[in-house]
């Protein structure tokens, strides 16, 4: 209770007046100690978000829900707002417009992903059933399928004798992350795919994948993916950049339940949810990448 009021006072009294006696002492704004003071990335990018979205001043709360094709504009009115000098701080405008992409780029991506994720696989559509045929032939190119519907779905780690039915929760995002694992990490995804055949700590390949699509969803829908995306990309954070993120957590949690030994696929739930804690952990480090690194090929 007195933790939410003397946020409160902060936020609504305090803050502002400290503001206001900073800029008198240093004749710079908030925005600009941000953009000076802290090297590009999470550090940078999340300051500057949480000063916009605190400021009383519509233009700067605005600017985070600017299209991008006007940041540059939107960058001016601020610099105009707030009086800064351009000839006195040359790198403000660059340094705010790169924070503004960051960060409306974020919430552009979770639009694109939840389109993704709403289209429902189709056994009409030509296209999905060519991605579909294409996760079999990445992953097991020395095997022929029988036929479009059949028990061999099993192999790659789908339910039953049509895949289409696995992805109803993910929709066509689950489908799209396999494939994107597949094709651009071949390799690796082949080892994982062995792993999850195992006898002993196996695990149904297809299944896991597309629940953890759910995750890199989830951890997308809360905002907890902005540090890493904020590191990452310097500009707008496009659907490649969630794939990407996707492999590292197939990758990643692959690593995790081998390390892990549990005695059976019963206990899944609860060696995906210590691993779901473990990824938010590293995500509440300001300088956190979840990147996929692999040795290079000769």
């Amino acid at each position: 209770m007195l933790g939410y009021i003397w946020t409160y006072i902060y936020t609504s009294v305090l803050r502002y007046w400290l503001k206001w006696f900073i800029r008198q002492a240093t004749g710079t704004c908030e925005l600009q100690r941000i953009c000076s003071g802290y090297k590009p990335g999470a550090a940078r990018t999340t300051k500057a978000e949480y000063s916009l979205r605190s400021s009383k001043n519509k233009v700067l709360r605005g600017a985070l829900e600017t299209n991008k094709d006007n940041l540059e504009q939107c960058v001016a009115q601020i610099t105009k707002e707030k009086n800064v000098k351009p000839q006195k701080d040359p790198l403000f405008k660059e340094s705010l417009h790169i924070c503004l992409l960051q960060i409306t780029g974020n919430s552009s991506l979770y639009i694109s992903v939840e389109d993704l994720r709403k289209e429902v696989f189709n056994s009409e559509n030509q296209e999905h059933e060519a991605m579909l045929l294409k996760l079999w032939d990445l992953l097991m190119p020395s095997v022929k399928l029988d036929s479009r519907i059949t028990k061999q779905w099993g192999d790659i780690g789908f339910q039953g004798d049509d895949p289409k039915t696995d992805f109803r929760g993910m929709g066509m995002l689950g489908l799209i992350n396999l494939v994107f694992f597949s094709e651009n990490y071949t390799e690796e995804a082949r080892q994982v795919l062995s792993h999850a055949n195992h006898p002993k700590l196996g695990y149904s390949y297809a299944i896991v994948g597309i629940n953890l699509t759910e995750m890199a969803y989830s951890l997308l829908k809360s905002g907890a993916l902005k540090p890493h995306f904020y590191n990452t990309v310097l500009g707008t954070p496009e659907l490649r950049h969630f794939h990407q993120l996707y492999c590292y957590l197939a990758y990643e949690f692959d690593k995790f339940w081998v390390a892990e030994e549990p005695e059976s696929i019963m206990e899944f739930n609860q060696y995906r949810e210590k691993f779901h804690e473990l990824v938010k952990t590293h995500l509440q480090d300001p300088d956190v990448t979840l990147t996929l690194t692999v040795c290079s090929r000769n």
